[in-house]
């Protein structure tokens, strides 16, 4: 029984070494590739009721179980529950950046006004192919600025790029340039031992700026079963998942609240 006791033995072979991939030590250029090529089968099939949901073909779903889902990957949804849960007002109208995007989730949430940007044009078709955004565009945030102006942002999420040989910590600043006085910004990352080294250069860096009076912290929420581990040692305590964390902020000046 030994090693096929282990739970992650249950995720399909392909899917363990794709994700092995992207959280190992890769350049960026040669992940930004990887991502292209993985576009097609990373996302999850939106539900139904969704406006023009993408839908690989018959021959692809049979092939390839959206490997999303055979991951257990729970840091979209919790993110958008989170900040749906943090935002003090009804979301439609709000203006949200969805960086590293392409769930779609946020709109399931009530956020329907959603731009976005990836480092990846393959994901960027797979975003657009949802009709869930009004503006999509290419960046590479880490190495070019974000291309919005200043405080043009209600909200700002970054889910799944935040990460060892991803987006580096000292991007997050920018996250906060493009984000409006009182906007919230809702961030993930992994807990696990490959990326241990890069939450705590994160989790400095979010302290930092709180130290500055730059945003509030709202919520910092550890969660175990984040995703499928790929390997044993990856794993929290034999569970066969790796755990994470969703981390809102709120960017200061926060406005006063309103009488009545």
């Amino acid at each position: 029984a030994g090693a096929r006791s282990w739970r992650g033995m249950w995720l399909p072979a392909g899917v363990r070494e794709r994700v092995a991939a992207v959280h190992g030590s890769a350049a960026l250029p040669e992940l930004l590739r990887f991502y292209d090529g993985w576009a097609a089968r990373y996302e999850q099939v939106p539900g139904a009721g969704e406006p023009r949901p993408f839908r690989p073909p018959a021959p692809l779903i049979s092939a390839f179980p959206q490997d999303v889902a055979a991951l257990e990957y729970r840091a979209p949804h919790l993110a958008a529950a989170s900040l749906a849960y943090a935002f003090p007002a009804p979301p439609a109208g709000a203006r949200l950046l969805d960086v590293a995007c392409g769930t779609g989730l946020l709109h399931r949430c009530g956020f329907r006004c959603l731009h976005g940007v990836d480092g990846s044009a393959e994901m960027l078709e797979q975003a657009r192919s949802t009709g869930l955004y009004r503006q999509l565009r290419r960046c590479v945030l880490g190495q070019e600025p974000l291309p919005a102006p200043a405080e043009h942002y209600d909200a700002v999420t970054i889910v799944g790029a935040l990460g060892e040989g991803q987006v580096p910590s000292a991007a997050v600043p920018e996250l906060l340039r493009v984000t409006k006085p009182g906007g919230f910004l809702c961030l993930t990352t992994r807990s696990n031992p490959s990326n241990l080294r890069y939450k705590a250069e994160l989790e400095a860096a979010l302290e930092r700026l709180e130290g500055q009076g730059a945003w509030q912290k709202v919520l910092a929420q550890e969660v175990e079963r984040w995703e499928k581990a790929t390997s044993e040692e990856e794993s929290t305590q034999g569970t066969g998942y790796i755990s994470g964390v969703v981390y809102i902020y709120r960017k200061c000046p926060v406005p006063p609240l309103q009488e009545g």
